[in-house]
């Protein structure tokens, strides 16, 4: 799939080679690129303070085939790119804001997930061979990561990929006696998608922590769904982070507690072991 530049990369990279009446369009367009998109070329070129021949120009230096063409791709792109050119800050800052964020985040999906969810995830994984964790991307990736060290200390075989051609590769060798946990923030994952199809092909039970009645949500046998409400300030690294983590570690109690006996013996002795390592400090966490 080739890649093509967008109309505000274009103009951002190339705004002080222009002239400069064309330079003052540019900057109007990357300071309201709603009303670019929608005026017509006399009403850009009045805010612009240019002439319409001015708008032509710009349009040709930026390689569109016309003004229409410009504010074509200038739609395309103004309901994403707005918050990015945007100089407004619409979040509270700070250090407060960011425990704020991320508390609202963790509240909005508190009551998500129910036993009934929890109990199907059990019921799966307890029987499992082994759990096959998937996820691409920053946060997936992690949380496939997270996925697996958290199951490894309750004595269930795991392992963790978010290589899309591994993902299918370790797809294609597992049965109906195996689990494939999936993580996803949209659900919108064509790499994870596809292996998970390739995974109930030989019969495998899927599981994903992801956005209720996305496209992976609805090819799992069960999913433990999640709310992201992001804002527009783009600044700050996504809240729904910790929503993923927290569905991640509300799984993984309920599966200690379940196999309560098991789990316990193992995780004392990796406790013992981690103290021995760090001198006997019984109060550090059960793993860094």
């Amino acid at each position: 799939m080739s890649y093509k530049v967008d109309i505000v990369s274009k103009i951002t990279e190339n705004i002080s080679q222009f002239r400069q009446a064309e330079q003052k369009v540019a900057q109007v367009i990357l300071d309201d690129l709603m009303f670019a998109a929608s005026a017509s070329i006399t009403e850009l070129a009045e805010k612009s303070q240019v002439s319409e021949s001015t708008i032509t120009r710009l349009a040709k230096a930026l390689g569109c085939k016309n003004v229409r063409d410009l504010k074509f791709q200038l739609a395309q792109v103004s309901s994403v790119g707005e918050r990015f050119i945007s100089e407004v800050n619409i979040e509270p800052s700070g250090i407060s804001g960011v425990y704020e964020s991320i508390h609202k985040a963790l509240k909005l999906n508190a009551n998500l997930i129910t036993q009934k969810m929890l109990d199907d995830c059990i019921a799966l994984i307890g029987r499992a061979n082994q759990v096959i964790t998937f996820g691409v991307g920053g946060t997936s990736t992690l949380m496939a990561q997270e996925g697996q060290f958290r199951l490894f200390r309750l004595g269930i075989a795991s392992t963790a990929y978010s290589d899309p051609v591994l993902m299918r590769m370790t797809a294609a060798t597992i049965d109906k006696n195996d689990v494939v946990l999936c993580f996803s923030l949209g659900g919108y994952s064509p790499d994870v998608e596809e292996s998970v199809q390739i995974a109930k092909k030989f019969g495998a039970s899927i599981i994903s922590i992801t956005l209720a009645d996305s496209p992976l949500a609805r090819k799992s046998d069960v999913n433990l769904p999640i709310l992201i409400r992001e804002s527009d300030y783009i600044f700050k690294p996504s809240a729904s982070r910790y929503v993923i983590l927290a569905a991640v570690d509300v799984l993984m109690t309920e599966l200690a507690v379940q196999y309560k006996r098991k789990s316990r013996e193992k995780l004392r002795r990796l406790k013992q072991t981690l103290d021995d390592y760090r001198e006997g400090n019984d109060k550090l966490p059960l793993g860094d």
